[in-house]
């Protein structure tokens, strides 16, 4: 009888992940851009929010979220505590909470990722799923600032162009 010693590699790094996710927010920040400043705030389709309400959920989401994680903090969310009147004030705060994602982001161990944390006091998952969710969130938003710039007849940026 013989025995094969296996090892098991990881499909994705922590780096990896914070490296795709980072992709996806260099993309949402460019279909900010893209939106003239007046129907960045007013323009909506079938009674969805505009896109700055949109961009301001994101922004208010992932690095308090992750600043929680590491804190087990699990405060409830807070959208009201961010409320930009221009794009450049959205810009502006969108790159200052990269830097809170990539700081607090890097802060959480290999093992943290498995344990299950009730984020906003309201999501009792374990901490890649909100990650995940955050992720998923921001595209989910971003397609639609996308159909936004289309009906408006604007080209929005390439989905594939993410770096």
């Amino acid at each position: 009888m013989t025995t094969t010693a296996t090892a098991t590699q990881q499909f994705m790094t922590n780096e990896q992940l914070l490296k795709d996710w980072q992709g996806h927010r260099n993309l949402t920040r460019r279909v900010i851009e893209t939106f003239p400043e007046k129907e960045l705030f007013e323009f909506s389709i079938g009674g969805m929010r505009p896109f700055a309400k949109m961009a301001v959920e994101l922004i208010t989401i992932g690095g308090p979220a992750l600043k929680g994680i590491i804190e087990n903090n699990s405060e409830a969310y807070n959208e009201e505590a961010f409320n930009p009147k221009t794009k450049e004030e959205i810009l502006k705060k969108w790159d200052e909470e990269t830097e809170v994602i990539n700081h607090y982001f890097r802060q959480i161990s290999e093992e943290r990722f498995q344990e299950n944390f009730n984020l906003f006091g309201q999501y009792e998952f374990p901490v890649y799923e909100n990650i995940l969710y955050f992720i998923d969130n921001e595209i989910h938003h971003r397609a639609q600032g996308y159909v936004y710039l289309r009906s408006l007849g604007i080209e929005p940026p390439f989905f594939w162009e993410r770096f």
